[in-house]
């Protein structure tokens, strides 16, 4: 089955203390390119998230965001500064001894200075942070690859669908070609007859000049192979590997099988066709951009 390069994917959980957001998009690129956003202390992650991430997508502009909300001091320490609170008890001493105070020196007393205190993130446990994000990102991913399948399907519906018209459209034309040859061979006995006005006809003559228009009209070999592309068409959206670059080339053959017919088309009905199959050829080039 074919995948889309456009598609969304987002999921959120609570786990360990911690709230996490995934949030995944892409659209179309030629090649593979990803764009991470991440809290700058989980920077270990982007290139695990990355291979994660590609072993899933093998092409488009992908942006993932994620983003870690602690609850209260789930990701904090404090720790008492003692040279501080040491030097801080000291002064209230002095105070005390200097004016005769009342000696109230309590901890809440000496604790009311935030000055004492340090607050320092605590060193989480990469592995351990990496799991829990994990977890979060997958259902995410899963989310965000069927939603490039659903895309996916919807186009190789229309992929199949133009296909099989162009495969009409080209047996039209294999069909028309000889008679082609047969009017045009008409058309000449008739016009050297009314020159002639009567004389003999030289039937060797003419059947020369029909030999050589028919060899240059002839479009029996393009068309046996617009088949064969059509089918590797049908072979390659089968295969169930990403498509888009073999898609993108094979329909460059196929123009220009349609190109060679269009130049040695010396018959309207024909010439019509074959603005007809270029037409498809466009349509079928602007779904393919979409095709990962």
């Amino acid at each position: 089955m074919l995948k889309s390069m456009t598609g969304y994917g987002r999921n959120e959980a609570v786990t360990d203390g911690k709230k996490i957001l995934v949030e995944i998009k892409s659209v179309n690129h030629r090649y593979s390119d990803y764009n991470i956003k991440l809290p700058r202390h989980m920077g270990f992650l982007e290139d695990k998230i990355r291979k994660y991430v590609s072993s899933c997508v093998t092409r488009g502009k992908v942006d993932i965001y994620i983003n870690v909300e602690y609850y209260e001091t789930a990701d904090k320490e404090i720790i008492l500064n003692k040279e501080i609170a040491k030097n801080y008890i000291e002064v209230l001493k002095q105070l005390r001894d200097e004016f005769s105070l009342e000696d109230d020196i309590t901890v809440s007393k000496v604790a009311q200075n935030p000055d004492i205190f340090l607050i320092e993130r605590v060193e989480e446990d990469e592995d351990k942070l990496w799991e829990s994000v994990k977890c979060v990102l997958d259902k995410a991913l899963t989310a965000f690859v069927e939603m490039r399948s659903r895309e996916g399907e919807r186009i190789e519906r229309d992929l199949r669908e133009r296909i099989e018209y162009m495969g009409k459209l080209a047996k039209q034309i294999e069909e028309r070609s000889p008679q082609t040859v047969k009017e045009y061979s008409d058309r000449l006995y008739e016009k050297i007859k009314e020159v002639l006005d009567g004389r003999e006809i030289d039937e060797s003559r003419i059947l020369t000049e029909v030999a050589i228009y028919a060899d240059k009209v002839a479009v029996n070999e393009e068309t046996v192979r617009l088949a064969s592309h059509f089918e590797e068409f049908y072979s390659i959206i089968d295969s169930g590997e990403p498509a888009g670059r073999r898609l993108d080339f094979l329909i460059q053959e196929i123009n220009r099988e349609v190109n060679t017919i269009g130049s040695k088309a010396g018959d309207i009905d024909i010439a019509k066709t074959v603005v007809t199959l270029k037409g498809e050829i466009e349509k079928l080039r602007e779904q393919i951009q979409n095709i990962e």
